[in-house]
């Protein structure tokens, strides 16, 4: 539950309504949202237009006062053709309880548009002479209703919900049949088979370990060529597939590579286990004099050819694409004898999630190192990069503060996730299916069905936004990752980060909604949080 608290101090003389007034209001999150806190107003919280989940109509207030306060109560909706005159449960003016009490406001969708509602509930406070006017904007998505004809609802019978359920069952019993019958068949099939092989030798059963060719030459297993021993005429030694998958993934980057000679190393600024990442100068191939700071990521000697395709792989995510915020590879070396190299312009702060970090470890230093306001101004970037990706129906998959970039004027670049599973191995997890995902930080349809899409890449903004506000924390670490689509499903989210902006973490919260259309689209969140970092620099 989530409670959203209001105290009122009078601000110039002729706003107080009355000491110590409380209102509360419930919804479905994890923290407490203050209107007014220590005597200061929290305009953020009164300017956010917080939505209000499309299956929810009524919202809940808990409220009271120790002083005599007089109440008027009022609505204004913008669109009144999509949502119905919100009404309470209360008279619309009258004294605020002296003991908690609550009430109740209903929202209804009038269900005849498609279209999103925006509505204000106007609380005038009266404590003679002083008085105070507070606006609550909600916003709720509406849907038109599939049972209305002519946009009038037409309610359904008994009589049609008898023959839909017939219906509904006569499908399901066809259905049913048509797989047990399917089942059976290749149950026979099989047996038959199985009866070919033993009857007429190995020559006569050579399907069989065609699927088991597919099932065994998987990258990640190792050595599985035994298993196919059997029949030699359909062996294929996997170092053969590799070499082809590695061919293929030089012939994608044929175009921009270049030669090793121009290209010097200098620090290495990140190592794994198998992966490097250096600090590198590209000489101009016109003018050798001149010189390009660039990151060179690269493989140590004993990586593997599928490790080496992935890098490369991986790396072409975001060739081709020409944002502020994005930063695609330039150049790449793949000379035969040589490692192969990828190159990406070079940024001063290098990786995002480590420059956090550092600025954590100054915190007691100097406290000033990197402000609120800042780590907005880097959350904006971020979606706009997104935003941009969006637009180009490009899904990452791998968003997070360790795939993105900084430089010395906090300018933020969102990067491929090559190397990143070698470089930040406590960020992955392999939940038994050979496959290290960054399960802290994909949507739960992602983690149950493997499905990604934009708004699988809000819910992961969602938590790169965590990351940025707890310089670098690592989200859900006392969860077990065979535990988080279990945890999440069950509605439980990481807690609000110390000295974050309520108003801010509702933001993370929408960017969690168990529904993927209920979460914000990246070009809200740009507008909102361009906002809010105004807010911030009119007030901080």
């Amino acid at each position: 539950e989530f409670e959203a608290g209001a105290q009122r101090k009078p601000r110039g003389g002729c706003e107080r309504p009355g000491p110590f007034l409380i209102l509360l209001f419930k919804v479905r999150l994890d923290a407490e949202l203050y209107y007014v806190r220590d005597d200061v107003v929290n305009f953020y919280a009164l300017s956010f237009n917080m939505p209000v989940p499309t299956e929810t109509n009524s919202l809940y207030f808990t409220w009271y006062s120790r002083s005599k306060v007089d109440y008027k109560l009022g609505f204004f909706v913008e669109n009144p053709s999509v949502l119905k005159t919100p009404g309470s449960n209360i008279s619309s003016q009258g004294e605020v309880p002296r003991v908690p009490s609550v009430f109740r406001v209903d929202i209804i969708c009038s269900e005849n548009v498609d279209e999103e509602a925006f509505v204000t509930m106007q609380l005038n406070l009266t404590n003679h002479p002083n008085f105070t006017l507070l606006n609550f904007k909600r916003r709720k998505m509406c849907f038109k209703s599939t049972n209305s004809v002519d946009g009038v609802a037409t309610p359904t019978t008994s009589t049609q919900v008898f023959y839909i359920s017939v219906s509904v069952c006569c499908i399901v019993i066809f259905l049913v049949a048509i797989i047990l019958a399917i089942l059976h068949l290749h149950s026979v099939k099989r047996v038959e088979m199985e009866d070919s092989v033993s009857d007429s030798g190995s020559s006569q059963g050579l399907s069989q370990p065609s699927t088991q060719t597919t099932q065994y030459l998987r990258a990640d297993t190792p050595n599985n060529a035994a298993s196919v021993t059997s029949y030699p005429s359909l062996r294929i030694e996997k170092n053969d597939l590799r070499s082809v998958t590695l061919m293929e993934a030089k012939a994608k980057v044929k175009d921009i590579a270049i030669s090793r000679d121009r290209v010097t190393l200098r620090d290495v600024l990140q190592e794994g286990t198998f992966g490097r990442i250096f600090h590198g100068v590209l000489l101009d191939e016109k003018d050798p004099t001149k010189e390009k700071q660039v990151f060179v990521k690269t493989v140590k000697d004993h990586a593997s050819e599928v490790q080496v395709t992935m890098m490369l792989t991986e790396s072409c995510k975001l060739r081709g694409l020409h944002h502020r915020n994005l930063l695609p590879i330039c150049h790449v070396c793949t000379e035969d004898g040589e490692k192969p190299m990828v190159l990406l312009p070079f940024m001063a702060w290098g990786n995002l999630k480590l420059f956090l970090r550092q600025c954590k470890l100054a915190e007691a230093n100097n406290p000033q190192a990197i402000s609120q306001q800042d780590l907005v101004y880097m959350a904006i970037q971020i979606t706009c990069g997104m935003s941009y990706l969006a637009r180009r129906e490009v899904i990452h998959k791998d968003l997070a503060a360790r795939n993105c970039v900084i430089d010395d004027n906090m300018q933020v670049k969102i990067t491929d996730n090559a190397l990143a599973r070698d470089l930040f191995p406590m960020d992955y997890h392999c939940l038994g299916d050979n496959e290290n995902r960054p399960v802290r930080w994909m949507a739960l349809e992602s983690l149950l069905n493997n499905d990604f899409s934009s708004a699988s890449d809000v819910w992961a903004f969602g938590v790169t936004l965590w990351e940025l506000m707890t310089l670098g924390q690592t989200p859900y670490v006392d969860i077990d990752p065979f535990e988080m689509s279990a945890y999440l499903k069950d509605g439980y989210r990481i807690a609000q980060p110390i000295n974050c902006p309520d108003e801010l973490f509702a933001v993370m919260a929408c960017c969690w909604a168990l529904d993927p259309e209920e979460r914000p689209k990246f070009q809200q969140l740009v507008q909102c949080l361009t906002e809010f970092h105004a807010a911030l620099g009119a007030y901080v």
